[in-house]
This record gives structure tokens, C-alpha cells and sequence, in this order.
């Protein structure tokens, strides 16, 4: 596993487990549960220790079955993110949906909590003097945000009583907007994580002939490539959903793959 250091010298897992749609999507879906837990379980066991989530997924169900799936599991040994929801970012709205998202999970603290979006309509002071608190209070050791564009990140790195852990924000061979728009050149260049989310194209990654042609040099699968040319990257991690053992294995072996200095400027031109 590849870790990737947070600008406070903690090291993080580069690779975590997304969750989004997992126990329904904005309501919750509880038609699977056990099969879910059992899956989530089953990534823990794997090695995975990195799980992220948010209180909108499933309509905060989702959490819920997170929590149950690591109740046996050391919490130290855990890395749990959530995020709030953009109508939550008043001041005690924001703490109230932390503290939500605590009990549904059953920890005490989160290692990293987002906002989820950004929202115009509640002054980001306001937000962050609600995070800041969370910080301060130890309910949540890091903060971050997801889904910001240059101008709100930087502005959310001066309103931080801490260093920013990540921006959370679409990535992968075939997205490249947040590159264009110069959000992982700051991140770079300011020690703040790049997470990558949907950061697999499944249906095509596996149709490109270039992968393909790639992954058959490394004894991999295009899904792996896709993923070790993400956390090959300085400062960019990855969170890739999945409930399908083998592809949880998959996944995961990934972060081991070491692609050539070639084949990751090949990779870089597909889009």
C-alpha cells in the first residue's frame, strides 16, 4: 500500500473505499444490508483501512452500515472521512450533522471531515468557525473540502486554523477538469491531497486500446492501471467503490503497481 503525507506529517493510506451507493443512493436502501456489511468487512480484512463516506450517501444509511461493518475493528487502525451536506454549513448545523454522522458510524471522532459542496448562500467563515470548533473540540483531527474550484480553496486555506487535508473532487484518465482548472497544481504546491473520486471509467477503461495494451505489459487489469497512474501522482489519492471481492483485491494490489516513467506520460496524453 502507498501512503501519501498530509502537510502535518501524518501518512495516509493512498487508496481508500468509496461508498457512495452503498445502502441506497439521497434514501436509504435497506434491501442489502447484509450483504454490504459483509463486503465492507470483507475490504477491512483485505487490508483497507482507509473508508470514506458522507451523511448524504443513503441518506446518512450509509454510515450506518459502516459503523456496523467496523464495530470489530480497531478504530485506530482506521481511517474514517465523512463530509456534510452543502444545506448543513451554517455554524450549528455543521456541528449537529458532524455529531450525527458520529453516532450513526459509533466513533468518537473522524479523521478527516469535508464539506461536501461548496454553497454561496452560507459565508465559508461561518462554515469553517464550525470546523475549526470540530478540530479544536478533537471531534474531527483533520478538515478538508470536496467539489472546490481554485478561487474556494483558497480561500478556504485562509479561513483554516489547520492545514486543509484534501479536495475531494472528480479524477481519472478521461477527467482531467480540476487539472485544467489548476486545482492539482495548488494542491501540489500547497501539501494538500488531491482525492480522487469516481477515479475508474470501468466500461471504458476496458474498451481503450492504449490501457489494455498497457495493463497486458504489467500482467494487470485496466482498471489497475488506471488506478497506480492516479497514485503514481504527487499528492493525489484515490477512493474506488466497489463491493465485488475480487475487485476489492484488485484494487488494492493496485497501489503496489509501479508504472514506467513512459507509460505514465503515454497515460497522460489520453485525454
Amino acid at each position: 500500500m502507498k501512503f501519501k503525507k498530509l502537510a502535518d506529517g501524518t501518512y495516509i493510506p493512498a487508496l481508500g473505499l468509496g461508498t457512495w451507493g452503498i445502502g441506497g443512493s439521497s434514501r436509504p436502501d435497506r434491501s442489502q444490508d447484509g450483504r454490504l456489511v459483509a463486503a465492507i468487512q470483507t475490504a477491512l480484512q483485505l487490508g483497507y483501512t482507509h473508508i470514506d463516506t458522507a451523511e448524504m450517501y443513503g441518506g446518512g444509511h450509509t454510515e450506518e452500515l459502516v459503523g456496523q461493518a467496523i464495530r470489530d475493528f480497531d478504530r485506530q487502525d482506521l481511517l474514517l472521512v465523512s463530509k456534510v451536506w452543502p444545506s448543513h454549513l451554517s455554524y450549528d448545523r455543521l456541528l449537529a450533522s458532524c455529531q450525527a454522522s458520529l453516532d450513526r458510524l459509533g466513533v468518537d471522532y473522524l479523521d478527516i471531515y469535508l464539506i461536501h459542496w461548496p454553497n454561496e448562500s452560507i459565508p465559508l467563515e461561518e462554515t469553517f468557525r464550525a470546523l475549526n470548533r470540530l478540530v479544536s473540540d478533537g471531534r474531527a483531527l483533520h478538515i478538508g473540502v470536496s467539489n472546490f474550484n481554485p478561487e474556494q480553496l483558497r480561500r478556504a486555506c485562509q479561513l483554516a486554523e489547520t492545514p486543509l487535508a484534501t479536495n475531494q473532487v472528480p479524477y481519472s484518465l478521461f477527467e482531467r477538469s480540476y487539472v485544467r482548472n489548476g486545482v492539482l497544481d495548488y494542491c501540489q504546491q500547497n501539501n494538500i491531497l488531491l482525492t480522487a473520486y469516481t477515479p475508474i471509467e470501468k466500461g471504458r477503461v476496458a474498451r481503450n486500446s492504449l490501457i489494455k495494451q498497457i495493463a497486458g505489459r504489467y500482467a494487470a487489469t485496466p482498471v489497475q492501471i488506471a488506478l497506480s497512474w492516479l497514485l503514481q501522482q504527487t499528492a493525489v489519492i484515490a477512493i474506488p467503490m466497489s463491493t465485488n471481492p475480487q475487485h476489492l483485491h484488485e484494487n488494492l494490489e493496485a497501489a503496489s503497481l509501479q508504472l514506467s516513467n513512459e507509460d505514465m506520460q503515454r497515460l497522460d496524453q489520453l485525454a
